[in-house]
């Protein structure tokens, strides 16, 4: 028979894990989130309701990383809640372009960096066009002509899979942090060390412990002028 103090125990710091997700600060809540994954499928309800209550507001990556947990869970009633109210993930995947970002937003939800990585670039090339698909990098100019939807689409997705780390928006705000130099920039985020330029990939970080802003690369291989384009383009004033 169920010792009725254990059941209440649990059942009492489930509840105090609760209002500590809704109530408390985002530091709070990342340390909440894999607390209430480990209690099994009583913590991962309360993750499914924290969604559900915050579901018609834009996804921040506290969302993304309780998402993660339930996505990323063997629970057959985390499989289904997403199923039924998150299909295609936690991020409204919008494009101009007609591109599918299914693909990347679940690569960026099991946090196989490096795999998004390549495949935004890919994605980028598909919105660019059939020319810089064929060549499998992007000119400056495509950045130019690149809708606004898609460049968000994108980097929400790495925002909010990366508890805020990386994104295009993240690098901009360190670039212009330091004062739009770009030397300082590709040492704060990783890219350069010294002299050297970080080479691709092994020597790359592919996991949460990297620098901020150090992903995506951004064709980071091809020179300044197309993140250059990236930080210069009017998605980041509206």
């Amino acid at each position: 028979m169920t010792d009725p103090m254990i059941v209440s125990g649990t059942a009492n710091e489930i509840d105090s894990l609760r209002q500590k997700l809704i109530a408390g600060s985002m530091q709070v809540q990342q340390q909440i989130i894999p607390q209430l994954a480990a209690l099994g499928n009583e913590g991962l309800n309360v993750l499914s309701e924290f969604l559900l209550q915050r579901r018609d507001r834009p996804a921040t990556w506290v969302e993304g990383k309780a998402y993660q947990f339930l996505y990323n869970s063997d629970a057959p009633q985390a499989q289904e809640f997403l199923q039924n109210y998150f299909p295609e993930g936690i991020v409204p995947l919008k494009s101009e372009a007609g591109v599918n970002y299914n693909s990347l937003q679940q690569l960026l939800a099991v946090q196989d960096f490096q795999a998004a990585d390549l495949m935004t670039i890919q994605q980028m090339c598909e919105v660019a066009g059939a020319t810089a698909v064929q060549r499998k990098w992007l000119y400056f100019t495509d950045i130019d002509n690149f809708p606004t939807v898609d460049l968000h689409t994108i980097n929400n997705l790495w925002i909010v899979h990366s508890e805020g780390k990386f994104g295009f928006s993240v690098q901009r705000e360190i670039w212009l942090s330091l004062g739009k130099n770009w030397d300082n920039l590709w040492t704060k985020i990783g890219w350069k060390s010294g002299n050297k330029w970080t080479r691709y990939p092994n020597e790359f970080t592919w996991e949460m412990s990297a620098p901020k802003g150090h992903l995506p690369l951004s064709n980071q291989l091809r020179g300044v002028r197309v993140i250059a384009s990236l930080f210069a383009h009017p998605a980041w004033s509206k």
